[in-house]
């Protein structure tokens, strides 16, 4: 059933239209608009469904909070004026969620990285209209992208690369610092009215002269290297199946390292910045953690699974990582009782530098990946889909990146 607005919308309250909150789900208003395709090939008008994370009286407060069920992208009267239906919802777990129930008859869903909706196997095969997957971000590891090559003849996945690395690198830099140099446990200290120099400054280092390594040198981690460059660091190194060129390297002054256990073994501190995928699923485990170099700094920003969150709170525990920190969590929202919400370097406290999911997600990036979604959009709209290649994952059936564990797309592999 296809829901149609006048285009003298009544007021909406600040909630979702599908948040838990939100009553009624749908109000008819008005007059229909004239229908008009939502794909080249589609006679219906179509259903575009959108999963992010409510905002509250924080979406009210700053309106350039775009990634929220309240402010939707920015995109909700451009998709109406021209006719489509957009639902949106924050309710995404479990088979009654309305993630569930409206992605049957969904030709396009958009969801980001920080409010993942999971499109599982199981999923996508109850999407039978689905065309076109959109995140709003970048990393498309909540997507089973082997199923989405074969659902409906092949859905497209996209992304908008590009669209935050500077805020994930940014993010990076700051994590380091704060664990290096004993941050969280000295404001800490002082939010508690107390003063006790010598109990932060005994495990507080300086950056310079330390060895930083990063796990992939994308465009994430590039960026990571460049931003360490000023900090006069030892040496750095990074692990990457592609090496930069040798004139990136000379400029950055780094360093490829071709085994990840040689790596980890010479740095002080290792970064994470590679995509989750079947290889890279529970990397960082007991195992691969016992090669780092004892006392060693370990920062993810990349995707919470790439950890087994086990691991690296005993490792904490043990004195193996003086510390760890990052924004990213599996699942997401991380439950309350997640080990790594309370795990801290046991030998003297701190250790801990975790926040929610927000390294990617500043104002700045909210305004890119706003904008680069719509862009994708008006591709898939026109029928044109002349998509940045960049932006692709997965495309008519077909991968169209080796980000995702170096695959070979069909075309590759029969030739």
């Amino acid at each position: 059933m296809v829901f149609a607005r006048s285009a003298l919308r009544l007021a909406r309250p600040a909630s979702s239209l599908f948040s838990q909150r939100a009553t009624p789900a749908f109000v008819q208003r008005g007059a229909p608009f004239a229908k008009r395709a939502l794909s080249a090939t589609a006679s219906q008008q179509g259903k575009v469904l959108l999963v992010l994370y409510d905002g509250h009286q924080h979406a009210q407060d700053e309106p350039r909070l775009l990634g929220t069920t309240e402010n939707e992208l920015g995109i909700r009267k451009w998709i109406e004026d021209q006719g489509h239906t957009l639902v949106t919802t924050s309710d995404k777990e479990g088979e009654n969620s309305k993630f569930d129930q409206e992605l049957v008859d969904a030709e396009v869903i958009i969801t980001t990285p920080f409010h993942p909706g999971y499109l599982t196997k199981e999923r996508l095969a109850k999407a039978k209209k689905l065309k076109i997957a959109v995140t709003a971000g970048i990393g498309s590891d909540h997507v089973d992208l082997d199923a989405a090559n074969t659902t409906n003849g092949g859905i497209t996945v996209a992304e908008v690369t590009g669209s935050n690395v500077v805020s994930v690198a940014e993010h990076v830099i700051m994590t380091i610092l704060v664990l290096v140099r004993n941050f969280v446990p000295a404001h800490e200290q002082i939010a508690s009215g107390n003063w006790d120099v010598a109990a932060v400054a005994k495990n507080e280092y300086d950056l310079e002269n330390k060895v930083v390594g990063t796990v992939a040198v994308g465009r994430i981690g590039e960026r990571v290297l460049r931003r360490l460059k000023a900090f006069d660091c030892k040496e750095l190194l990074y692990f990457d199946y592609q090496g930069l060129t040798p004139e990136k390297e000379k400029e950055i002054g780094c360093r490829r390292v071709e085994n990840l256990e040689d790596m980890l073994a010479q740095c002080d501190v290792v970064t994470i910045n590679c995509p989750l995928h079947e290889k890279t699923r529970g990397m960082f485990n007991k195992e691969l953690l016992s090669k780092m170099k004892k006392g060693s700094w370990l920062v993810n920003t990349a995707r919470g699974a790439i950890v087994v969150k086990e691991d690296v709170a005993e490792a904490l525990k043990s004195g193996q990582l003086r510390g760890y920190g990052g924004d990213v969590w599996f699942p997401q929202p991380a439950p309350k009782d997640h080990p790594l919400r309370y795990a801290s370097y046991s030998t003297w406290g701190g250790g801990n530098a975790m926040v929610p999911h927000m390294s990617g997600t500043s104002i700045d990036a909210q305004e890119r990946y706003a904008a680069g979604t719509k862009a994708i959009l008006e591709e898939y709209f026109s029928g044109r889909e002349n998509y940045k290649p960049e932006d692709l994952i997965v495309h008519k059936g077909d991968y169209a990146t080796k980000a995702y564990g170096q695959r070979e797309g069909k075309k590759h592999a029969n030739a």
